[in-house]
C-alpha cells in the first residue's frame, strides 16, 4: 500500500466498513485532503490513448515510434517515453500473429493526381551488376511517374524521388504502396506530413490492393527487362527511361480505349 491512489481505494474501503473519514485516515495516516483528490494525469491521456487507438487500428504493425509522428500531425505533442507508457498501458504492442483486416479502404481515385502507387522491380545485369527500380504510377491516368534505377535505393531515395516528382505535378492526396522498410520509415512518415500526404499501406501479403502498380511492374518486366539485356547499370537506366517514355506517349492501353496515358 505505497501508492497514492491505493491509499485512497483503502480509505473508500475502511469507510464503507463503517468508519468515519477521519478515524480511516487517522489509522492510515493519510491526509484528509487527499482522499478527495482526482488525478488529472488520467483525464489528460484519454484523447491520446483514443487517438492511439484509431491509429493502431488503421496501421496494425507499426510501432509506438511510428505512431508518435502519427500522433504529432494530429497535433499531440509528446516525448517517446510518454508514447511508450501510453502504448503499453493500452496493451497495442504489435501483434505476432496474422491479424483480421481491419484497416479502412481508401477511395479509388476519380481524377489524376490523386493516389500515387509504388513499388520495387528487381534485376540483374550482364556484369552481375544488381538492379533495383523504384517504380511510381499515378492510379488515374496510369501514367509511369518514374522508374529510379539503382543498385540499392532505401527510403532517403524514395523521399528524393517523391520529391522530385511533386515539383513537377504537385503533391498527390494518396500513396499506396505495401509494407516495406523503405515505405513504413520514419524518414517517409516525416516526409508525408510535410507534404500533407497520407500513406494508404495495403495489408500484408495481400498485392492486389495495389493492383494498377502491379499490372505495371508486369508490363515493365514483359516488355522490357525480359527482353532488353543490359551490360551495365548505366546502359539499364538509359534504355529503362526510354521504355518508360515510349509506355507515357506510344503505347496503347486496352483499359483506356487504347489510348496514351499522356
Amino acid at each position: 500500500m505505497v501508492s497514492a491512489s491505493a491509499r485512497r481505494e483503502q480509505i473508500r474501503y475502511a469507510m464503507a466498513r463503517g468508519l468515519s473519514q477521519r478515524r480511516a485516515c487517522a489509522l492510515l495516516s493519510v491526509s484528509r485532503s487527499k482522499v478527495g483528490y482526482a488525478p488529472t494525469k488520467v483525464k489528460k491521456n484519454l484523447p491520446v490513448l483514443a487517438a492511439m487507438g484509431v491509429l493502431s487500428a488503421q496501421y496494425p504493425r507499426f510501432g509506438y515510434r511510428r505512431i508518435h509522428v502519427f500522433l504529432g500531425r494530429q497535433g499531440f505533442e509528446m516525448g517517446h517515453g510518454r508514447v511508450w507508457r501510453l502504448w503499453r498501458q493500452a496493451k497495442l504492442q504489435v501483434p505476432r500473429k496474422r491479424i483480421a483486416n481491419i484497416r479502412p479502404r481508401f477511395p479509388a481515385p476519380i481524377g489524376p493526381n490523386q493516389v500515387w502507387s509504388y513499388d520495387f522491380v528487381h534485376d540483374a545485369c550482364a556484369n552481375g551488376q544488381k538492379l533495383k527500380c523504384l517504380t511510381v504510377v499515378d492510379e488515374f491516368t496510369r501514367m509511369s511517374l518514374a522508374i529510379d534505377v539503382a543498385g540499392s535505393i532505401r527510403s532517403g531515395r524514395v523521399v528524393e524521388v517523391l520529391s522530385q516528382l511533386i515539383c513537377v505535378h504537385g503533391a498527390p492526396r494518396y500513396l499506396r504502396s505495401d509494407n516495406g522498410p523503405e515505405f513504413v520509415s520514419r524518414a517517409i512518415l516525416r516526409w508525408a506530413k510535410n507534404e500533407n500526404v497520407d500513406l494508404a499501406l495495403i495489408d500484408p501479403g495481400k498485392p492486389w490492393q495495389n493492383g494498377v502498380d502491379e499490372s505495371f511492374n508486369g508490363k515493365f518486366r514483359d516488355e522490357c527487362l525480359s527482353i532488353e539485356w543490359f551490360r551495365n547499370r548505366v546502359e539499364a537506366k538509359v534504355v529503362i527511361e526510354q521504355w518508360r517514355q515510349h509506355y507515357n506517349h506510344v503505347r496503347p492501353h486496352s483499359n483506356m480505349g487504347y489510348l496514351m496515358p499522356n
